[in-house]
């Protein structure tokens, strides 16, 4: 039985998955938070386009 317990503590293979999801939800993260910051800038920059070439066309 100690050395069964003992087996169960030396263990690792869960805390390589943990800290394999830890770093999956930080990247996950960081793009989102990337995505949202250029695209809200991208979407400015498209309206200024569109207004420059509406007032080309009139």
């Amino acid at each position: 039985m100690k050395n069964a317990i003992n087996q169960f503590l030396r263990e690792e293979d869960g805390v390589s998955a943990i800290e394999y999801g830890l770093l999956a939800g930080l990247i996950a993260v960081a793009i989102i938070t990337t995505v949202g910051l250029i695209g809200g800038k991208l979407n400015d920059v498209f309206v200024i386009i569109k207004t420059k070439l509406d007032g080309v066309a009139a």
